[in-house]
């Protein structure tokens, strides 16, 4: 809808990164030894409670600079907020959650913006810095790369689920961790393995967010179905019918792009779909490597997993091809 909008790298300009690609920020030369990297986002609410939602709301903004390969630097307040119908102290809540989610990766907030609405939504916006040779954009990827998930999927799912009152004190513990969690650890492992593209999985979806490192890259992939990592009580859920609309909206943007190979499991195709909160990295490093990265990872407390592999075009699988194996199905 807005592809007639996208600003394309334009070196005269000193943007190396522009829109084009829907990569997660955008990067600008500066002329010195480090570019910079410029990103916004801002959610709804998806717990009840105002601090961690604070923390949430950060830790997904800051995510978008770890994952274009950067540092976060500063951070400005974006909020929006009905001060006539809900008392200050839940603001202010809200406002130390994301300054303490932000302090732990260094990242003071220096100021922003606050704009009265009906609907409360917070996030920020973040400045950070990259070293040329360091960037991570969906235009870094290669055939025969593997891919790794840092995180597991299925807070679109149990965010409804929490909003149902139906998700379980273990299940919402477990989102919340996942989406508490900054993805600068899941970056620096990455680093050591040989990275050279990355995503982070927000509201696209895994299927949605490798949809533009295939478009960037010219690539198509492979996704091994049953290795995808799911958060507890995700496939579940999802088979009892608690998938949030903008998860089956993101099935159908990418339907034509798919591809089917063994017995479908649909569940785990809408979770491949899911809309993620603060979701973690989708990394692409030398198959090679891949394996190593994953036990780092999972040393690291997270549930890194090897999900697929990026390949060439073909006849049967042109560029931005995403096929699904299940079952094992080779």
């Amino acid at each position: 809808m807005l592809e007639g909008a996208a600003i394309s790298a334009d070196a005269n300009r000193g943007i190396v990164v522009g829109s084009d690609f829907s990569d997660d920020a955008a990067i600008l030369a500066t002329g010195g030894s480090e570019h910079l990297v410029l990103t916004a986002d801002v959610i709804a609410p998806i717990v009840d409670d105002a601090y961690t939602f604070g923390q949430i709301a950060a830790t997904n903004s800051i995510s978008d600079v770890f994952a274009m390969g950067g540092r976060p630097t500063f951070a400005l307040n974006l909020v929006f907020f009905p001060d006539d119908q809900l008392p200050g102290e839940i603001l202010a809540e809200m406002l130390r959650g994301g300054a303490d989610a932000a302090a732990t990766v260094g990242v003071p907030i220096v100021g922003g913006h606050t704009v009265r609405d009906d609907q409360v939504k917070y996030g920020l916006s973040v400045t950070g810095t990259v070293a040329p040779d360091r960037v991570l954009s969906n235009r870094g990827a290669s055939a025969g790369q593997a891919l790794v998930l840092s995180k597991a999927l299925g807070t679109g799912v149990l965010g409804t689920a929490i909003k149902k009152q139906i998700a379980s004190s273990a299940q919402a513990t477990a989102a919340v961790e996942s989406m508490t969690t900054h993805n600068a650890a899941a970056l620096s492992a990455a680093r050591e393995f040989g990275v050279t593209a990355a995503t982070d999985v927000t509201g696209f979806g895994l299927l949605g967010h490798l949809r533009n490192i295939l478009r960037g890259s010219e690539l198509a992939a492979t996704i091994k179905m049953d290795a995808l990592p799911l958060l507890p009580g995700a496939l579940e859920l999802t088979r009892d019918g608690h998938v949030p609309g903008g998860s089956r909206a993101n099935l159908r943007f990418v339907e034509a792009s798919l591809k089917r190979v063994g017995d479908e499991d649909e569940a785990l195709t809408l979770l491949a779909a899911d809309a993620q909160t603060s979701g973690g990295l989708l990394l692409c490093v030398p198959a090679e490597a891949a394996s190593d990265l994953a036990d780092t990872l999972r040393e690291l407390g997270l549930p890194g997993a090897v999900v697929g592999e990026l390949v060439a075009p073909t006849s049967d699988a042109p560029t931005g091809t995403t096929t699904l194996r299940f079952g094992g199905a080779s």
